[in-house]
């Protein structure tokens, strides 16, 4: 989707691309070639032209940063089927109060389609480990992340670095009319759970890190169980939501209607 899109243009957005898309631009390629482009004066399209050449040739290197830099955040998703091989799922858990009045990470889940991991507070989570476990990472999947996991982790691990793209997919899913949180999201999804941990929330992941704290080791065993489903599960998510992201822009339809397969 990502070479669908001029929105990482400065001054073009959703009306203007599909402007461009129904004139037949319909890639990078496309715009470069064009001269002279509709809708852009000559002197800003130049400019406009060897940006895109640029945007080109990080995303041959696979390099996300241009992306993360220029790309409005609310359209990090368009970066999804470029980056699907080297994306990392996110999930954290807490003690339950605010970081500003004694609020923790207990739990860091990661997914990256192959595997997931999790860091534990006071095992092995810390700044330098979460970072370890991110290096890889080209695109952050989260769900509620932007506004939840990824400023908690921030106020928790200060000068901790998450500069790559993140689709949360929360947010993603409303701008395509999905409502409701993750597990009814999960549920439409056709997506099911263990049994031992279906039906629990963050409440509960709370009150299981209370009772490990207290020496229970069962509840540690049930928390890790309950954040990987919620982790892995974020990956079939944000494979729907993205199909869905991508029909609502309406690319298909002018890619059918040029001769695109």
């Amino acid at each position: 989707m990502i070479r669908h899109t001029f929105s990482v243009l400065d001054g073009v957005g959703e009306r203007l691309e599909r402007k461009l898309w129904r004139r037949g631009i319909l890639t990078w390629e496309d715009f470069v070639r064009e001269d002279p482009l509709p809708f852009i004066p000559q002197q800003k399209s130049t400019v406009m032209k060897e940006t895109i050449l640029y945007f080109s040739e990080e995303l041959a290197r696979s390099n996300p940063e241009p992306f993360n830099a220029f790309l409005r955040p609310r359209e990090h998703w368009r970066l999804f089927d470029s980056f699907k091989s080297d994306i990392v799922c996110l999930d954290i858990e807490t003690n339950g109060l605010p970081p500003d009045r004694g609020g923790e990470v207990t739990v860091v889940g990661l997914f990256d389609s192959r595997q997931w991991r999790c860091l534990i507070k006071g095992e092995n989570l810390t700044a330098e480990s979460l970072e370890e476990a991110l290096s890889g990472c080209k695109l952050l999947v989260t769900f509620f992340g932007s506004t939840f996991d990824v400023p908690f982790l921030r106020k928790c691990f200060p000068g901790l670095r998450m500069n790559m793209p993140h689709f949360d997919i929360c947010y993603g899913a409303r701008r395509v009319g999905l409502r409701g949180g993750l597990k009814k999201l999960e549920v439409s999804a056709g997506l099911s759970r263990a049994d031992e941990v279906r039906g629990m929330d963050g409440y509960d992941a709370v009150i299981l890190w209370r009772r490990w704290l207290r020496g229970d080791t069962s509840a540690l065993d049930l928390l890790l169980r309950y954040n990987r489903e919620d982790t892995v599960n974020l990956l079939p998510l944000a494979e729907r939501i993205y199909r869905l992201l991508r029909a609502s822009t309406g690319i298909e339809e002018f890619l059918n209607g040029n001769g695109y397969s």
